[in-house]
């Protein structure tokens, strides 16, 4: 039963007599969104004032998600190494779901979450190389809150796009503190942070300082609004570089928690992350206790979870696989719930559940229906989660990735309740049947026994239902890296969106500010990049490169597609190839619409013309 705690009215016992149902049904329901509401949707920037609901009454939504932790990672899932007492009350005093699954990847995941609907769906594709851009035709689960009178807050990683009109606080969240890039290389004192579009530095552990701001965004949204909240506190760890506190200040608490694992026997690989894991439990402990205090708890939905399979291999729980694997353990995560006095304790859900559910179980529970003019792939858990069981959800879940375009022959899989197949192959191998694997996850959830050739009808039922599927979430939809918005504002043009040609030229990933385009030096090698520019206008262009003084010397070209203006720089000195400085270089003329900006070799005195970077533009006013 449901319990309302209005800020503003008092709790009338009565109003639940003749109402035995969900939220969903209690309130009266937001008509299905009109174009026109869509549209309004997204023109919503972060100062924009959302259209109110009467919201005192709709549940607060503390949705909290590591990055990387496997479903073998906590206590309760039954890992006897691991120290994770917080997350573990949440499934105690709730339900877990047990077969709750993931993307196999993280960007596919969060896009997922965002929208409802199969990632591929939404133009994402990819993890970088400007393939992890949630599509501007998409609504994310923010907008649609936030037009039904929630504030909505994000804190940590978002990873789905970070140009202008991809961001957090472009796409429904009134507050975004975090990061937009797959992981970042300091965990202290980081700096690759952004707080509602404007970078930023912060102090202290980045776990911690995630938790801070989500704390203070419920503080102020309890104690100055009538609102309800969406808070998605979406933790960067145990993602790698895999790193504790190693400040002057904080080094002890990183290197007593690290060696509490080591003395276990742990490698040191597998100690930092069952490390990290443990900090994210502390500071889930901590939000619970937030909430506990403030008396919300009976009115807050809290999801914990994981944005895919694990990257610790030291204990298992039996599972094969881990992250980018279609086995078992690359997308079951661990996923617990609780509401207190709507959802029962110490429950297990065993049926396939999946994270695109949780957009829709997020309408139900505000009481407001799910865009109709597009396919949503997931279905609302309530009624599963307040019966606190549920003998079927899913009848199919299906997993693919691969890194550059998405393909249905290399890494895949379908499972039903009982049966799974699946194919995990390099993109380099020959597709081919023999690859194909059967497995009876009833019998054999460890995925241990091949049994494709016994069950050939299995096998070719499950595979033309994930070949039809395949087709139809991919069907009319481009994958290629987004054209990058340029406009008024600042835009830095990164090396990892850029298609490439030359037989020395060659992309570096290092960290994704770091990354470069090197190794070019023969005239003609060039490196583009999709523009999608609103207005002709001209800029200043900067690079940001490095060059071994012996390389010094070479001629680059800036050039626009269709226009005549070519900007040249001579390549300076800087103390090494890996030390980048900014060099100023000229302006140039951008016209309006879609097109192209090239970095074309004209000369190279030396063994490499440089490591480019970054390009910016800058507007001229």
């Amino acid at each position: 039963m449901f319990k309302f705690l209005s800020k503003t009215q008092p709790f009338d016992p009565e109003t639940l007599d003749c109402h035995r149902t969900f939220p969903s049904r209690l309130l009266p329901r937001i008509t299905t969104l009109t174009l026109a509401t869509i549209a309004a949707l997204f023109s919503q920037t972060h100062d924009s004032t959302p259209l109110k609901a009467e919201s005192s009454n709709r549940p607060n939504i503390l949705f909290i998600m590591a990055d990387d932790q496997g479903y073998w990672d906590t206590g309760v899932t039954g890992n006897p190494h691991i120290d994770t007492p917080h997350m573990d009350q949440i499934a105690r005093d709730g339900v877990q779901l047990d077969r709750y699954y993931a993307a196999m990847v993280c960007a596919p995941t969060r896009a997922g979450l965002m929208t409802g609907r199969a990632y591929l769906r939404t133009e994402l594709y990819n993890t970088r190389f400007g393939g992890d851009s949630l599509g501007l035709g998409e609504i994310t689960i923010a907008q649609l809150l936030r037009s039904a009178g929630y504030r909505t807050g994000m804190f940590g990683k978002w990873h789905l796009g970070k140009y202008p009109g991809y961001q957090p606080h472009h796409r429904g969240f009134d507050e975004f503190f975090g990061h937009y890039h797959g992981h970042i290389e300091r965990y202290e004192f980081p700096d690759q942070v952004y707080h509602n579009g404007k970078s930023v530095e912060a102090r202290g552990y980045v776990t911690d300082v995630f938790t801070d701001a989500s704390i203070d965004f419920i503080d102020v949204t309890v104690a100055k609004d009538e609102s309800p909240f969406f808070c998605a506190v979406t933790y960067n760890a145990p993602h790698s570089p895999f790193l504790l506190d190693t400040s002057h200040s904080g080094q002890e608490e990183g290197d007593e928690l690290l060696t509490k694992y080591l003395e276990q026997g742990l490698p040191i690989k597998e100690a930092r992350i069952y490390s990290l894991v443990e900090r994210i439990d502390q500071n889930v402990g901590r939000l619970m206790k937030k909430i506990d205090q403030l008396g919300i708890a009976e009115n807050t939905l809290v999801v914990y979870t994981s944005d895919n399979g694990g990257v610790s291999k030291f204990y298992k729980c039996g599972l094969n696989g881990n992250k980018a694997s279609a086995y078992e353990g690359g997308v079951r995560a661990p996923c617990f719930v609780r509401m207190p006095g709507t959802i029962p304790s110490g429950k297990i859900i065993t049926a396939q559940t999946s994270h695109l559910d949780w957009f829709p179980t997020f309408c139900d529970l505000a009481g407001i229906d799910p865009p109709d003019d597009r396919v949503i792939d997931g279905k609302s858990l309530l009624d599963a989660l307040q019966a606190g069981s549920a003998t079927s959800h899913h009848e199919y879940v299906y997993h693919t990735w691969d890194r550059y375009h998405p393909s249905s022959e290399h890494r895949w899989s379908i499972s039903e309740e009982r049966w799974k197949l699946l194919c995990q192959i390099g993109s380099k191998t020959s597709p081919n049947r023999k690859h194909w694997k059967l497995f009876d996850l009833q019998n054999d959830p460890g995925e241990t026994t091949n049994l494709a050739n016994a069950n050939p009808r299995i096998v070719d039922r499950l595979r033309s239902e994930f070949v039809r599927w395949f087709a139809e979430v991919t069907e009319g939809v481009e994958y290629a890296p987004v054209r990058i918005p340029v406009g008024d504002a600042e835009v830095e043009v990164s090396p990892s969106w850029a298609k490439w040609s030359g037989d020395h030229i060659e992309y570096v990933f290092d960290g994704y500010d770091w990354d470069t385009i090197e190794g070019w030096n023969q005239a003609g090698e060039q490196a583009t990049w999709r523009l999608n520019v609103d207005s002709t206008k001209r800029y200043r262009v900067v690079l940001r490169y490095g060059c071994r003084p012996l390389d010094a010397g070479g001629v680059l070209a800036i050039s626009v597609s269709g226009q005549t203006e070519l900007l040249t720089h001579t390549v300076q000195p800087t103390s090494t190839a890996d030390q980048f400085e900014s060099f100023e270089i000229g302006e140039i003329e951008i016209p309006a619409g879609q097109t192209e900006l090239t970095a074309t070799v004209q000369r190279c005195d030396g063994d490499e013309l440089m490591r480019l970077n970054h390009i910016v533009l800058l507007p001229i006013d």
